[in-house]
């Protein structure tokens, strides 16, 4: 077997970096306490080393309060959270054709069972980019929330979430963004950018382990919410209703304390290097891609923006005479030690768009910090190699 080559970073990253891994060693070994559930010292430090992580995340993405970043299971709880704790029945909701099913499988129960109404605003089937004024255009006198996808998990299509946010904020529509293939990966200002709410995984561009995420609820958007889970939250323990403050409110029962602690230095680690650096590595990773597959190799249709703009570390590609996706991870797998995912990737609307739904979806790349460019050389040599394969194949 060749060596293996994990390019399956929209899925989860890998590797971590040794401080998170370094981290929940001593959680478990050192610490162990649930944190703000004891006055011993254990509890304490555990509870201090989670309001860390609140912090950094804080910083990372401009937010105004660490107390308002909401930790979560991951991206799909957050948006959730976000989404169910601000629509109502009879409520108007907007989203695009690019978003995720953890956004349109929410939003279509909301439909179904609460009278809720929903625009879907169609993006452009060349680059997946949706047109602003188009957002615009959709809100009416109920809209209630926005959610846009802020980095395409099959495309790579990068939305221009600034421009949205503005209108968003102009029209007093709360904004929900899905940061699940961003944070991390680039610069997210969500002052600048207008976002009211941001979701994000803890295990993608965060570098932490799976089962972390967080929400961010702007300052004032927590009393527009209601709660979806109410518990213990070692806080004022003498109430039998869920606390109002922030974070508690959100927050019922204990933590998943090695997992968020975990998180913290994988955040530290990007506070470190400076997101712009890593972003920077990225966008060279980028380049090498969209260069080498400008190539225009026999039979194969790379989906999403064809340059470095409007684009993150995302690539879906179709082979011709590979008329399942997963054939072609088989072969990368197999014969290049390289690591891929092929399907719909959760998100049939961004398929149906890019006219590959009923072919069973695409062939997914994904970047993250420590792969080289000497690696995405490598696996677009593996391409060009299935490429030329099948053309002279298909031609005798």
């Amino acid at each position: 077997m060749p060596a293996r080559l994990y390019m399956d970073n929209a899925a989860t990253s890998f590797p971590k970096p040794n401080v998170v891994l370094e981290a929940m060693t001593d959680y478990a070994t050192r610490l162990g306490a649930s944190p703000g559930r004891g006055a011993y010292a254990e509890a304490r430090e555990a509870g201090e080393l989670m309001q860390r992580c609140r912090q950094r995340i804080n910083a990372l993405i401009n937010g105004e309060d660490e107390n308002h970043v909401i930790f979560t299971l991951n991206t799909t709880d957050a948006l959730n959270l976000a989404i169910k704790g601000l629509v109502r029945p009879g409520d108007h909701i907007v989203t695009t054709w690019m978003d995720h099913n953890s956004v349109l499988r929410p939003f279509n129960m909301l439909v179904a069972s609460d009278g809720v109404e929903q625009t879907r605003v169609p993006c452009d089937p060349q680059t997946g980019l949706v047109d602003p004024d188009l957002i615009r255009s959709a809100i009416q006198r109920n809209t209630r929330l926005i959610a846009v996808v802020h980095g395409s998990n099959v495309t790579g299509t990068v939305q221009p979430i600034r421009a949205i946010g503005r209108i968003a904020r102009e029209c007093a529509v709360p904004l929900l963004v899905d940061a699940a293939q961003t944070c991390g990966h680039m610069p997210i200002d969500v002052r600048a950018d207008c976002i009211d709410l941001l979701a994000a995984p803890g295990h993608k561009g965060l570098l932490g382990p799976l089962g972390t995420g967080f929400l961010y609820i702007r300052p004032g958007v927590e009393k527009m919410m209601r709660t979806l889970r109410e518990g213990g939250t070692g806080s004022v323990s003498e109430h039998d209703t869920q606390p109002t403050f922030m974070p508690d409110r959100f927050e019922p029962g204990s933590h998943n304390a090695i997992g968020i602690i975990g998180l913290s230095e994988g955040v530290q680690y990007l506070l470190d290097r400076g997101v712009e650096t890593v972003w920077e590595h990225e966008r060279q990773l980028i380049k090498t891609m969209v260069d080498e597959l400008a190539a225009e190799l026999p039979g194969l249709t790379c989906f999403g923006p064809q340059g470095v703009a409007n684009r993150c570390g995302v690539f879906s590609v179709r082979i011709e005479g590979y008329d399942n996706p997963a054939a072609l991870s088989d072969v990368l797998e197999q014969e290049f030690g390289i690591l891929t995912r092929s399907g719909i990737h959760c998100a049939p609307l961004a398929h149906q768009t890019m006219g590959t739904h009923t072919l069973g979806g695409a062939t997914r790349f994904s970047f993250g910090p420590f792969l080289t460019v000497q690696d995405v050389k490598y696996a677009c040599d593996a391409l060009a190699q299935v490429c030329h394969r099948n053309a002279v194949a298909a031609h005798g």
